[in-house]
């Protein structure tokens, strides 16, 4: 399995301790940490429980993806009822991260608290949203590796509590890039588009693509959506223009990543953003 982040590891340093029959744990790649994402293997057949819940969506090859959200506490349980009818169990730590506090001002008040009549736009936004994540598929897109959707100075991080007009918020789930208006956006990942929405009340006009074993990425605020529900885009492919669409103070793609229903952080799974941008210079310049 490739992936373009260097950072990843193996599952070292953890607490793991299988209960009953001797047999090979599964190998892993990823962070377990809060708001961590973590590709596991093991063998094809089996069925698995994270902390007593299904995991519903497992490859044909025995590969599934675990999601910790933002404040999870662990130590995750995870449960294998393999082919033969063997049960094992793991635990595995989580670590603990901090996150930042993010202040933003001069946001319309009818954005920061929404009229109880344009409540019944948001609760339909969130429908289709959910809708869109219902249908899981097993090819493995994702494991073609992640690169960033565009690239440029980030302005918002995961898991931030995000204090709006001096009130405070949900945390932000997204890694945000400020970049100009028409900015290209490209496919950070093999996958199938699942949700097009010309404008959300929050998130403006809204792109889901669908990385395979319940694992989404959405990009938010664009000008531009250049795909239609049903594409199969290929990473580095066009999908979208970077916008202001939405709730947003200044033109920026706030890219997220879903594993599942858990928000994680999708800055786990490509190289700071630095790197990648000597990178781009490099190759510009050969």
């Amino acid at each position: 399995m490739r992936f373009a982040m260097k950072m990843f590891l193996a599952a070292t340093g953890l607490m793991a301790s299988c209960v009953g029959a001797v047999a090979a744990e599964p190998t892993y790649q990823g962070q377990f940490v809060q708001g961590g994402i973590v590709f596991g293997q093991t063998e094809p057949g089996s069925s698995i429980l994270l902390d007593g819940k299904p995991i519903d969506t497992i490859g044909p090859d025995g590969a599934f993806i675990l999601g910790f959200p933002r404040d999870y506490d662990g130590p995750a349980k995870l449960t294998l009822r393999k082919a033969d009818g063997a049960v094992e169990e793991y635990a595995y730590d989580i670590g603990d991260r901090e996150f930042d506090i993010q202040r933003i001002d001069g946001l319309p008040p009818k954005m920061v608290t929404p009229d109880p009549e344009v409540m019944e736009r948001i609760r339909d936004d969130s429908r289709q949203a959910r809708e869109a994540r219902v249908e899981r598929f097993t090819q493995e897109f994702y494991k073609n590796g992640f690169i960033w959707p565009v690239l440029g100075p980030i302005s918002g991080v995961y898991g931030s509590q995000r204090i709006l007009n001096g009130e405070p918020r949900a945390p932000h789930w997204g890694v945000d890039i400020a970049v100009p208006t028409g900015t290209q956006v490209v496919a950070p990942a093999d996958g199938i588009v699942t949700l097009v929405h010309p404008d959300m009340y929050f998130s403006g006009a809204t792109l889901f693509i669908d990385h395979g074993l319940g694992m989404v990425s959405a990009f938010l605020h664009l000008s531009e959506i250049d795909v239609k529900v049903g594409d199969v885009v290929r990473q580095g492919d066009p999908i979208a223009k970077v916008g202001a669409s939405g709730r947003a103070t200044g033109p920026h793609l706030d890219w997220r990543i879903n594993v599942g229903d858990a928000r994680v952080d999708a800055a786990l799974l490509v190289p700071p953003m630095e790197d990648a941008q000597k990178a781009a210079k490099v190759k510009a310049s050969n």
